[in-house]
């Protein structure tokens, strides 16, 4: 175990080095939980193929001991503007540049997510570059007063803090793109020449200006435009239903403003499939809503890599053409070889396909970008359980939790990892600490069932159904399938095919459906839903 000196928050996982909460050093203590004997965290997954009864354990450092010069954190800019709401300019900004750096082929930039968890960190360069690998840190602020900014920017060199270029611009929001395409072609400049070891002025410009305008494909050309995009992108972060429904409205703004503006149409698909995802408007209606969007932005712009991503979302989740939403993802990954988003969405279809080792090697890159991110340890522990790496599901799960964030499902999917340890105590434990009623019910009724209390998991599977939404049929599915009644189950993804459950699509890998792999109805049930290859 150990604690931080300054917040007192305690971690079970030994491989964590700084505070996510503040970015302290943490202090060792003696390790308590029998799991972590080993290097979960930040370790690197074989991509060897996974055998049925083989456990790969995390057993080396995801990057080098001494990261590659051609990486770079971009930490959120701070915002030093008086309007109380102006944050969401400052953050777009940040975001802007690691989002156009993540393009550029031969630059490895740390994820959003790890990135900005350092926001009002009292953690230094050292320590940032440490915990996320990275060999530079950029960093900055804004402050705005009507049409007219301040932009100051630095790029520091992690090893011994040399800050290795700066620049300040006072301009107005008009002049905004010309500034942003000029932070990033000086960064561009400054990471090739530190990796090549010459002076970045020796560093062709021309072909670091066609680098940048290639990665900036998409952008609107209005100030105003743009402002409401970021504006609704920062609403987006928060996945409450009220402010997906904002960030729709501001993106809609936008466009009215701007038709043009094809990166702000992929948002948009993103906000309607989020609200398809979370049961907040019609399954049919949003994912229509979703594809309209990002057949608009394919339009404007057909080489666009979050259009693509989209797409590939839109195609596995709701057409169940995995086919089509393949090559969506290679596609998006040529275009954005260091979108640890991209790489996270295509290693989640090659997992619910049960390419396991594809999408273990996946994982690793996508750990890389985005190390303090809690869905991308969630989704590894998904992973692992369906390839039967018990321990490293767990380990997963655990270091989800430890992000600090608000998780759903990921107690209860991570009880039943220790259930399927025959540790149904410590199970019990786990999901009676998730913090939502429904996924709590969910893992209660199964636990129970293997436990051997029938009243329990039925008094559990009624509460579960109680409040089940449209979207809930597959997880009904699962409860019964877990508890051995295969017609129960069959209907209940009979039912889940019929609204277009998206979470059928996990169907082939589920270990809850494990008893049902030898009927007679589980290959057609799999055929129907794009699984059945």
């Amino acid at each position: 175990m150990k604690k931080c000196p300054q917040c007192g928050r305690e971690y079970n996982d030994p491989t964590l080095s700084f505070c996510l909460d503040d970015g302290t050093g943490l202090l060792d203590g003696p390790a308590s939980h029998p799991s972590m004997h080993y290097e979960p965290a930040t370790a690197i997954l074989s991509s060897a193929p996974i055998q049925e009864s083989e456990t790969i354990l995390f057993n080396a450092p995801l990057s080098p001991a001494e990261p590659l010069l051609n990486s770079i954190a971009v930490l959120p800019f701070r915002g030093l503007s008086p309007e109380a709401d102006s944050e969401y300019f400052s953050d777009g900004m940040a975001e802007e540049l690691l989002n156009v750096l993540s393009k550029i082929d031969g630059l490895r930039v740390a994820a959003r997510t790890s990135a900005f968890s350092f926001r009002n960190s009292n953690a230094t360069v050292a320590e940032i570059g440490k915990a996320l690998a990275v060999a530079t840190v950029c960093e900055g602020s804004v402050r705005s007063v009507g049409e007219r900014v301040r932009i100051s920017v630095s790029l520091v060199k992690v090893s011994d803090g040399f800050q290795l270029w700066s620049e300040t611009y006072d301009r107005t929001l008009d002049d905004i793109f010309a500034v942003q395409d000029d932070i990033a072609q000086s960064v561009v400049q400054e990471l090739r020449g530190l990796l090549l070891g010459i002076e970045p002025e020796d560093i062709p410009l021309q072909e670091v200006e066609s680098d940048v305008a290639e990665a900036v494909r998409g952008r609107s050309d209005d100030p105003e435009a743009q402002r409401l995009m970021l504006m609704g992108r920062y609403r987006l972060e928060t996945f409450s239903r009220e402010s997906v429904e904002a960030a729709i409205d501001l993106f809609n703004r936008a466009l009215a403003i701007d038709p043009e503006f094809a990166l702000c149409w992929t948002e948009l698909a993103r906000a309607h499939a989020i609200c398809a995802g979370k049961s907040w408007a019609s399954i049919d209606e949003a994912f229509e809503l979703s594809r309209a969007a990002v057949d608009r932005a394919f339009e404007l712009q057909p080489d666009l890599a979050e259009a693509h991503a989209q797409l590939g979302r839109i195609q596995a989740a709701y057409d169940w053409d995995m086919k089509g939403a393949e090559a969506s993802y290679i596609r998006a990954m040529e275009l954005a070889p260091g979108s640890s988003a991209v790489l996270d969405g295509a290693s989640i279809l090659a997992y619910k396909l049960g390419h396991f080792d594809r999408a273990l090697e996946l994982s690793r890159q996508v750990l890389n970008h985005d190390p303090l991110s809690a869905p991308v340890w969630h989704n590894l522990g998904l992973l692992c359980h369906s390839a039967g790496m018990i321990d490293e599901a767990e380990a997963a799960f655990l270091r989800s939790l430890e992000m600090g964030t608000k998780s759903v499902a990921t107690n209860a999917l991570l009880s039943l990892v220790v259930l399927d340890r025959g540790e149904s105590e410590r199970a019990r434990e786990y999901a009676n600490a998730e913090p939502d009623e429904f996924w709590r019910d969910w893992a209660i009724t199964m636990i129970e069932y293997r436990d051997g209390d029938k009243e329990a998991s039925d008094a559990a599977l009624e509460r579960l159904k109680s409040r089940a939404t449209i979207n809930d049929a597959f997880q009904i599915a699962e409860a019964h399938a877990a508890r051995e009644e295969s017609d129960a189950a069959f209907s209940w993804l009979e039912n889940a095919i019929q609204g277009r459950d998206p979470g059928i699509t996990h169907a082939k890998v589920d270990p809850r459906f494990r008893g049902l792999v030898g009927d007679r109805r589980w290959l057609p049930f799999l055929q129907r839903i794009g699984l059945g290859g």
